[in-house]
């Protein structure tokens, strides 16, 4: 059997998802939606699709009988909730780019619609995908650390990589598209939900927009990195990182795809001078928290901190696991595991070669992703992607409350 599957939104997402769903071998790229239509015509071009089966939204795509055993909605964030509910109605199984929707009511209408239909749907959370998250999984299920005490967990977004994201790309304000901890660490709060295994029944957050505001703007400054006389030594400017993406096919994709289509010198410098993406880092209208601290009370009594900062290289997440019986530190590529009745050490080497950013794939986990997506369309079957629309639920609902959490000053219970 082939899978066939429809793409609703042919940005850098869906183009991934759909590049590595070809790549499988199992599937098949057969209809595209996007009202962008030099994206549409690219992404129809490299995998055949013809015209007819080509439209200019999600909306016409759903307006047609059925054309494909499956949808990838890499959609806005903004815009989840309502081709969710008309895919899952025509009966197609649905992967859903996270987060699953910017509130909690349109959520519980999307998890209501794919149940009431009963179709395969997964939400993008592509960390729990990976080898090393397979791993560290296996590790703590084996029982060698003991029963766990706390975990610590750090995101480390990446300095440029927030500046082109989070303070001048698509994400950079709530209003537009949602709190930092949906838009981009909701993956987080998931893996952490999978990796401990339990119920988390209290949350409490700090977190705040500290450093890319308009008051810690360098003396001088001009309002766009191309003219600007202090960019040289900035460690935000936007000449330095697209300029510096020229050459290298994996870096023109992303970031410097987000910014231009033209990869040129000249192309790069004229979206600078004109586009967000050349705006100073302090001269913007950004308002989402750049560091954020979440804790977490499970039902067992296990306690969880996330910390998400900007103000790191872009790298894998790096936890550490207590145990009564062991100790677990992991950092994306291996696990260093010490027992404590025998004080030996072992390093577990996932065989993770690839680095954390999508444009590497996110370590694996977008391609084990789309291969456990196309495995249960094939049996019809929630299986084998080990988790459904109530676990992706339940990671957003402790976003939700940890979100309630900082702007009241509270602890909320789960």
């Amino acid at each position: 059997m082939t899978v066939t599957i429809a793409v609703a939104g042919a940005g850098a997402r869906g183009m991934i998802y759909a590049r590595a769903a070809a790549a499988d071998g199992r599937a098949r790229i057969v209809a595209v939606a996007d009202p962008d239509p030099a994206r549409r015509a690219a992404m129809a071009a490299e995998h055949g699709v013809p015209e007819e089966a080509c439209f200019t939204g999600w909306a016409e795509l759903a307006a047609v009988p059925k054309l494909a055993d499956a949808v990838i909605i890499a959609t806005q964030d903004t815009m989840h909730a309502d081709p969710a509910v008309a895919f899952a109605d025509l009966g197609y199984a649905i992967l859903l780019e996270k987060p699953l929707a910017p509130t909690e009511p349109e959520a519980r209408r999307i998890v209501e619609a794919v149940e009431r239909n009963g179709v395969v749907f997964a939400v993008c959370h592509v960390l729990r995908y990976t080898a090393y998250t397979r791993a560290f999984k296996q590790l703590l299920g084996s029982g060698r650390l003991g029963p766990i005490s706390s975990v610590q967990h750090l995101e480390p977004v990446g300095w440029w990589h927030m500046a082109h994201s989070f303070v001048r790309g698509s994400w950079r304000n709530t209003a537009e598209s949602g709190p930092m901890l949906l838009t981009k660490s909701c993956h987080d709060i998931d893996w952490l939900l999978h990796i401990v295994d339990e119920k988390p029944v209290a949350v409490s957050s700090f977190g705040s927009l500290t450093h890319f505001r308009p008051e810690n703007r360098p003396e001088g400054a001009g309002t766009r990195c191309v003219s600007c006389p202090v960019e040289p030594a900035c460690p935000y400017s936007a000449s330095r990182l697209y300029l510096g993406c020229l050459g290298d096919p994996v870096r023109e994709f992303w970031p410097l795809g987000a910014v231009t289509s033209d990869a040129s010198t000249a192309g790069v410098m004229h979206a600078l001078e004109t586009g967000p993406y050349g705006r100073c880092v302090y001269d913007c209208d950004n308002d989402v928290v750049d560091q954020q601290v979440v804790t977490m009370e499970f039902e067992r009594g296990t306690t969880v901190s996330f910390t998400m900062t900007a103000f790191t290289p872009l790298e894998h997440r790096k936890t550490r696991v207590f145990g009564s019986h062991g100790f677990a530190e992991g950092d994306g590529h291996t696990i260093r595991v010490v027992d404590f009745v025998t004080g030996s050490e072992e390093t577990i080497d996932t065989g993770t070669s690839a680095g954390a950013s999508l444009s590497d794939g996110h370590g694996g986990g977008d391609t084990g992703l789309i291969r456990a997506f196309v495995e249960a369309v094939e049996k019809g079957d929630q299986g084998p992607l080990g988790a459904g629309p109530d676990d992706a639920l339940a990671g957003h609902l402790v976003v939700w409350a940890a979100e309630r959490a900082r702007a009241n000053r509270t602890v909320e219970a789960l």
